[in-house]
């Protein structure tokens, strides 16, 4: 039996949900290594076109690297569902704060000794 994982990540905004065979680490320092996309089966004339635009922006990609700061969830699952991108306002998703962090001068170390 083959393994299907499900990853989830942020990408520009977007939370994006896909599915692949293949999930590890990456030889980059602090990427993560996505390889063998699955799309779901078609069924009948029902098109979803989160996963149509997908399937457009991962044409002819046979791996690629997600910096893992950007990984919300990974899971191994018995059955693929269907890839999406949804934005991330809608989700309970809120990204990791971001900006400068002052360090406040110490006490004990002081210019005027």
């Amino acid at each position: 039996m083959t393994q299907t994982f499900k990853i989830i990540f942020i990408n520009q905004g977007s939370v994006y949900e896909i599915y692949s065979r293949e999930v590890y680490q990456s030889d980059m320092y602090g990427f993560v290594t996505v390889e063998d996309i699955v799309f779901g089966e078609k069924s009948g004339m029902v098109v979803d076109p989160s996963e149509e635009k997908l399937k457009s922006e991962f044409d002819g990609v046979t791996r690629f690297y997600i910096p893992m700061h950007n990984i919300i969830r990974i899971d191994e699952v018995k059955k693929e569902g269907v890839a999406k991108i949804s934005s991330g306002s809608e989700d309970n998703v809120k990204p990791f704060p971001a900006g400068s962090i002052t360090i406040p001068p110490s006490p004990n170390n002081n210019e005027n000794n």
